[in-house]
């Protein structure tokens, strides 16, 4: 048979699965044994085990954050420690981060309990159209041949400077989503003081970040999956916002690229996990990196995230972004050109199975020769 009849069942298969509006777990409820194939992925290797280099595991930075509030050294060793972490791994586990444990607790267990509803339940909100506010969805956009789903569901809801309509939000989730992103809020105003201070930057740096008043929270929820080695709970990729805050379950999945290898990141109880993103990157003129993240799938039991996305403000999506100028010098000249996140965000989303950053497409041009 030829190819147009094996393109075509790919779009069969995949339309099924869209128009059931029953996700991944709808899948595994129904005692699927054999992955789709628009879930099949064949260009990434899984790992074997834990990364070690010189017969030592290595892992990602964990900072402690007791003693922030109080200054003097305590403080600055604490904004060094981000400094490092984000000029070398550009992702950070934070521990004694403020943010109350039963905060944390409740935002994971709604992010379940959303998810293991009937599907009849979440139906209606399911979409794969990223312009909603607030969606139920596997695919991100239409997938076409050779585009490869992850194997994972995940419930999203978009603030807008800060704010959302607490009635869009369902009712088995609204309350512990709208308490935790109180929290993120100020997170984010806290990291944005250590961020700024660890490129020893002025106040203006810092207005910079704290006009990133968008935020897109993603509730995600990653079944066991037949064939585990086939497919990844998220294929790797790059966050193309400012900065990301997640939290995540105790089942572990996540890993970091780092140094040519990934590299677990092992949960912590209460910790919280900050990451780089491609925007802030750019803005830094890469002094801060962001750094390519996925999930693996699993054969048993189930892995429960939230990720909570910092982006422009609406006021702030059509300014220019570039290089902070007080980073800049002859030795240190601008690596890319300005680009307003619209533009920004767009060409990620057109190129996001990629799986690559699309830092390179913003490039500076070079002066003569």
């Amino acid at each position: 048979m030829g190819t147009d009849y094996y393109d075509y069942e790919w779009e069969k298969e995949m339309d099924d699965f869209e128009k059931t509006k029953a996700g991944v777990k709808g899948l595994v409820d129904s005692g699927i044994k054999k992955v789709p194939r628009f879930f099949i992925n064949t260009s990434e290797k899984l790992p074997s085990r834990d990364y070690s280099k010189d017969g030592l595991k290595i892992e990602i930075p964990v900072i402690d954050f007791q003693g922030i509030e109080g200054g003097g050294s305590r403080r600055m060793e604490i904004i060094d420690e981000i400094r490092r972490a984000s000029e070398t791994w550009g992702f950070f586990q934070m521990v004694n981060h403020g943010v109350p444990m039963s905060v944390l607790d409740a935002i994971l267990e709604s992010t379940r309990r959303f998810h293991e509803q009937p599907t009849e339940a979440k139906m209606e909100l399911y979409s794969s159209d990223s312009r909603r506010n607030v969606r139920f969805y596997t695919l991100y956009g239409h997938l076409s041949k050779p585009d490869v789903a992850n194997w994972r569901d995940a419930f999203s809801c978009r603030f807008m400077d800060d704010a959302v309509d607490p009635e869009v939000i369902p009712p088995v989730c609204r309350d512990e989503i709208i308490k935790y992103m109180k929290h993120m809020i100020n997170m984010r105003n806290v990291l944005s003081e250590l961020l700024s201070e660890a490129l020893g930057l002025s106040p203006d740096f810092l207005e910079q970040i704290q006009c990133m008043k968008g935020e897109y929270l993603s509730c995600l929820y990653y079944p066991p999956c037949p064939e585990p080695d086939l497919t990844f709970g998220t294929v790797k990729h790059n966050d193309p916002t400012i900065l990301t805050i997640l939290v995540q379950d105790s089942s572990g999945g996540l890993q970091v690229h780092h140094d040519n290898n990934w590299v677990d990141v092992h949960p912590i109880p209460g910790a919280l996990l900050a990451n780089i993103g491609d925007l802030l990157q750019l803005i830094t003129n890469d002094k801060f990196k962001s750094v390519e993240h996925r999930v693996l799938a699993r054969s048993t039991g189930t892995r429960v995230s939230v990720a909570c996305f910092f982006y422009p403000s609406t006021q702030q999506m059509i300014k220019a972004y570039g290089p902070i100028k007080e980073l800049l010098s002859e030795d240190n000249p601008a690596l890319y050109r300005e680009v307003n996140y619209i533009e920004f965000v767009s060409h990620y989303q057109k190129n996001v199975r990629e799986s690559h950053s699309g830092l390179s497409n913003f490039k500076a041009m070079k002066k003569g020769r």
